[in-house]
């Protein structure tokens, strides 16, 4: 009897995963069934493979974190500065008197005087 055989069909592309498959030819592992000694590195290597995947995730959302932090910290310091300024310009004695006008007080035209209070 004739042994069966795989045949491409005529016409058929050739892409880059049969072309790999034709040079790597993995399937000569396999043979006699799965190498287990080699289970334990391949393990292993997997292991590495996910800390590394999930510490560039960690580091790249620490990134963008810190970028976010960042941006509020510059928004709040010229928020500060604004109100520093705002301040600033309230306590002068021309805009106390601008407030102070419509419920009636006025600016004393007597200078302060000390008060003595007399020896017993």
């Amino acid at each position: 009897m004739a042994k069966n055989t795989f045949k491409e069909p005529k016409g058929t592309r050739k892409n880059l995963f049969s072309v790999m498959e034709r040079l790597v030819r993995v399937d000569r592992f396999f043979e006699n069934g799965l190498p287990l000694k080699y289970l334990p590195n391949v393990m292993f290597t997997i292991l590495l493979i996910i800390f590394y995947i999930g510490y560039n995730h960690y580091a790249d959302k620490n990134a963008r974190n810190i970028n976010k932090l960042e941006a509020e910290v510059e928004d709040l310091r010229a928020h500060y500065t604004t109100l520093k300024a705002q301040y600033m310009y309230s306590r002068l004695q021309s805009e106390v008197e601008k407030r102070v006008k419509p419920i009636g007080l006025v600016e004393s035209m007597d200078p302060p005087y000390k008060l003595k209070m007399a020896a017993e």
